[in-house]
């Protein structure tokens, strides 16, 4: 049974730092995290391709988040800085075989983890 379990949600200032974890059971070649928030469309935040590392960000996170992988805990992070209030969101990490390179959907996805930053 695949399971995709996030971590590392809470509250923070404007200007702070969170860091998500997304423990995976099984592994992916392509990773991301999405965020959603209330009245507004599911936006992708961040991937990366598990084989080789390749990342992408959307423009509103650039320089800010950072993704990354860790093999041996089988975890994918979200490492957030500069946290803004427009930033509050539940926070979604996703997992495929193919989406990298078919630009399709993500197939798992995990329960969510909240994040709420407060100006």
């Amino acid at each position: 049974q695949v399971q995709l379990v996030e971590s590392g949600g809470g509250s923070v200032q404007a200007g702070g730092s969170l860091r998500l974890s997304c423990a995976r059971s099984t592994y992916f070649n392509c990773m991301a995290w999405f965020r959603q928030a209330p009245g507004k469309d599911r936006e992708e935040v961040a991937r990366i391709w598990s084989s080789g590392g390749r990342t992408s960000y959307a423009d509103s996170v650039k320089g800010r988040f950072t993704i990354s992988q860790s093999y041996g805990e089988n975890t994918v992070e979200l490492q957030m800085n500069s946290l803004k209030p427009e930033d509050t969101a539940m926070y979604y990490c996703a997992a495929d075989f193919t989406a990298c390179l078919s630009g399709g959907p993500f197939t798992y996805w995990g329960q969510g983890t909240q994040v709420t930053v407060s100006s």
